[in-house]
């Protein structure tokens, strides 16, 4: 490393890192969701088939969770600066690629790719702010700010989507990327991120190759449930081949690894195994508070994607608001009462949410309990984030970030599974005796009720975290 940017890093203030850290999150959520409205003008140019359109958005998402504990484990053994800085020059290369892309391969292939970019990304992000973020306050505010610009991110995919879409064009829903990570590379290239620029040791290759191939092939798997069901051979053979090489995963890692990519000394640490079982939980929590009361508007209020979009956008400021409040207050309160506060939104939002109906109000039956769940999420996520990251060793946070964000992910991935499931079959015996659109209320009414029984479980688990404070 020359001199100068020895003395630009270390003048590097909080602010850029934390700016760096909150920018990088939010592209990588932001992409997860922007792709959908543009959907039916990618089939349109580029001739996708029904089944390869899914992919566009698939693909990103299973690399993105596939690849994640790598990543984390990269962030590690190289330094966060430079798995950030390699994950956002993939990240932005690809989406350039995709940008242009002229046939459906090649812009599968590129969002395969930014799922891999993502994945090294999003640990790398919360291991740059726990190594640079020691003091128990700064280092809650930074979870908050990170836990924050996520958020939005998830939310903005839908408005700004269907901006440059109907506006520009769908390809720059991908170029938008493009000068966006140049300048985070700058930044990061300039900013420093901790006092860790990695460890040499070799990568525990046994354990990259099960891990990685474990999680791909469990989350393809649940993918699948949602076109041939649960016992299908197409969802039935993945599954349990991934639950199998999981299985080895864990042997190599106990028994054969000499420098493990996850260490399970890790859950002895109580606040690393309750956190990331919660986080599971949380991912439930997400997907039915985001994507399914979205549906909710569009296919049972009659909502356009963008007005959609728009009707969750008072949660979503709600959500930044209350997730920067609860991290203040972490280090005074502790963990354990702001988890029990934000699972008493969940149970009392989604069960005033589960009575709206074909008739409903959008105030009264939808702002209404969407703004006490998102007062839920603002109070859990950075302190549950914080929880699964607080107590890991400097030399572990990389892989402890890769941890969380696969728990959120995974969880994620099997609640829209089975939620999915559950409200398809609810609506179908509705379906005799009702309107189509009442039919399908009753089965978004049970998705949210069974969000409530997540939100009481995650109470349950809550009482194993620590009983200290932060602060």
């Amino acid at each position: 490393m020359t001199s100068i940017e020895t003395v630009a890093q270390r003048a590097a203030p909080g602010w850029m890192i934390l700016a760096l850290a909150c920018s990088s999150q939010f592209m990588v959520i932001l992409d997860a969701s922007i792709v959908n409205v543009a959907l039916p003008s990618i089939r349109g140019e580029l001739g996708f088939t029904p089944t390869g359109l899914a992919w566009v958005v698939n693909g990103y998402l299973l690399t993105f969770a596939g690849f994640m504990l790598l990543g984390g484990r990269a962030a590690d053994l190289f330094g966060p600066r430079r798995t950030l800085v390699a994950g956002l020059v993939l990240f932005s290369a690809s989406s350039l690629a995709g940008g242009l892309a002229t046939a459906p391969e090649i812009l599968v292939a590129a969002r395969v790719a930014q799922g891999v970019g993502a994945a090294m990304m999003a640990p790398a992000t919360l291991a740059v702010i726990n190594t640079s973020f020691t003091e128990a306050h700064a280092r809650a505010r930074a979870f908050g700010a990170w836990s924050a610009s996520g958020g939005v991110g998830g939310m903005a995919g839908a408005v700004a989507g269907g901006a440059l879409t109907t506006g520009l064009s769908w390809r720059w829903v991908f170029l938008i990327n493009v000068p966006i990570g140049a300048a985070l590379i700058v930044v990061a290239l300039l900013s420093a991120t901790g006092t860790r620029t990695g460890r040499r040791e070799s990568l525990d290759l046994a354990g990259a190759v099960t891990g990685t191939a474990g999680l791909a092939a469990l989350i393809y798997g649940v993918m699948q449930s949602a076109d041939h069901g649960w016992t299908s051979v197409r969802v039935v053979g993945p599954a349990v081949a991934g639950l199998l090489l999981l299985g080895v995963f864990i042997v190599v890692e106990a028994r054969f690894a000499s420098r493990p990519m996850m260490p399970l000394r890790l859950f002895r640490v109580r606040g690393v195994a309750a956190g990331n079982g919660m986080l599971l939980l949380f991912g439930g929590i997400a997907i039915a508070m985001w994507y399914f009361t979205s549906l909710f508007l569009q296919n049972v209020l009659g909502y356009s994607a963008l007005q959609a979009g728009l009707g969750q956008t008072p949660a979503a400021v709600t959500f930044v608001v209350i997730a920067r409040w609860a991290a203040a207050l972490l280090p005074r309160t502790g963990a354990r009462s702001l988890v029990l506060a934000g699972c008493a939104c969940f149970v009392a939002g989604f069960g005033w949410l589960a009575q709206a109906h074909a008739g409903s109000g959008f105030v009264t039956g939808v702002l209404g309990p969407t703004l006490l769940v998102a007062v839920g999420i603002g109070l859990t996520f950075p302190t549950l984030m914080a929880a699964a990251t607080a107590e890991a060793p400097e030399g572990d946070a990389g892989i402890i970030g890769g941890l969380a964000n696969t728990a959120v992910q995974v969880g994620g991935s099997i609640g829209l599974a089975v939620l999915a499931t559950a409200a398809g079959a609810r609506a179908a015996t509705e379906a005799g005796g009702s309107s189509p659109a009442a039919a399908l209320a009753a089965g978004y009414g049970l998705v949210f009720l069974m969000a409530a029984g997540l939100g009481l479980a995650i109470a349950a688990v809550s009482v194993l975290l620590p009983r200290h404070r932060h602060g």
